[in-house]
């Protein structure tokens, strides 16, 4: 059987390797489709196109200043926001393949196929899984938190809870007291 012609993609990732702009994270350990680390070239466009967004969007404007936040910040800040109770999602997961879907977006594409105005009455057992096709085959769906935890410390307990970042809103409203007069 003949191998299928590359996709665009690959041609362009191919292209960007060779050249030294980028490289999947962890290649010589298989690879990761979702980080990319630059190469030299890479580093400098990235660069590039930081300096004249920042000097277009920042600097020529007397209406803006520079803030940087930030990634990890304290559970309190994430607790006081509603994020810890309500950045949840309902997932579940196909007993067949293992893989975890939201249950709400698998009843929402039931529901529009079908016709059923209201999504909460299409039965999971009735939905296949749109990876491996098994119908019925669901876990009871759990809240997951869609908030990154991790710890700062040598000790993990809840002095050192943290989050990671997963929006950055919170640093106008956080930080933007701090800012002295005349500076934005």
């Amino acid at each position: 059987m003949a191998k299928p012609p590359p996709s665009t993609v690959d041609n362009v990732v191919s292209l960007a390797k060779r050249r030294g702009f980028v490289y999947p994270c962890g290649e010589i350990y298989g690879g990761t489709r979702s980080a990319w680390d630059y190469g030299p070239l890479g580093v400098e466009l990235k660069e590039n196109i930081k300096r004249q967004w920042w000097k277009s969007m920042v600097t020529m404007r007397d209406d803006m200043v520079g803030l940087d936040s930030s990634i990890i910040l304290p559970r309190q800040v994430w607790e006081a926001s509603g994020h810890v109770e309500t950045f949840t999602d309902p997932l579940t997961e196909c007993q067949s393949c293992h893989k975890r879907f939201r249950a709400d977006h698998l009843q929402e594409e039931v529901a529009e196929k079908k016709n059923i105005d209201n999504p909460d009455d299409v039965d999971l057992a009735t939905v296949a899984c749109p990876n491996c096709g098994t119908r019925g085959a669901w876990t009871e769906p759990r809240q997951f938190s869609g908030l990154l935890k991790t710890y700062l410390g040598v000790i993990e307990n809840e002095e050192g809870l943290h989050y990671l970042r997963p929006e950055t809103a919170h640093l106008g409203y956080e930080e933007g007291k701090e800012v002295p007069p005349g500076q934005g």
